[in-house]
């Protein structure tokens, strides 16, 4: 891992900027480090985050500049059988920015499951942008793009837990603790 100068792009068509916050790292940022998720080298790590929205792109009506923002791993299509069903966790067409964020040398960058936020900024689909209450704080609610997330959705999806059922959780990071 090392620090670097990189170059975001205005954002394009569907796309958004977000001035970067807070990022947590995740274990899933140790994955790609060490080659673990793909070998689509170099890495912009970071995708639990949270920020303002800086500049979008054109077609972009869900965020403005100015929101507050936290970034999720998932843009959802809307359209596919799964978000018609009413579950777009399921979604079978999730996207991320199309322009790519680059070293100075022109070395395009892949960002941690397309976003990317260990960085001042970030481009990313203005679908991966959600709207949070101004008055929370950025190192808390970025947490929800990632493994307050998964260990809810863990619970309540996978493992089908509902109000007053017994469950035992083995493992009680910050994935094992929001699935409690």
């Amino acid at each position: 891992v090392s620090v670097e100068t990189i170059v975001v792009p205005d954002p394009g068509p569907g796309e958004a900027v977000v001035k970067v916050q807070a990022c947590g790292i995740c274990h899933t940022d140790l994955h790609y480090r060490d080659g673990g998720i793909n070998d689509d080298f170099p890495f912009l790590l970071g995708h639990e985050a949270a920020g303002i929205v800086e500049s979008v792109g054109t077609g972009v009506t869900s965020v403005s500049p100015g929101d507050f923002v936290v970034l999720n791993w998932r843009a959802v299509c809307g359209t596919c059988r799964a978000c018609n069903r009413g579950k777009p966790w399921y979604c079978f067409s999730t996207f991320n920015a199309t322009q790519k964020m680059t070293l100075l040398d022109g070395t395009p960058l892949a960002p941690a499951l397309g976003i990317g936020a260990l960085a001042e900024k970030t481009l990313v689909a203005a679908g991966q942008c959600t709207p949070v209450d101004r008055k929370a704080r950025p190192e808390a609610v970025g947490l929800l793009g990632c493994g307050v997330m998964a260990g809810f959705g863990a619970a309540t999806y996978t493992g089908g837990v509902t109000r007053g059922d017994s469950v035992a959780v083995f493992g009680c990071g910050g994935v094992g603790d929001a699935a409690i």
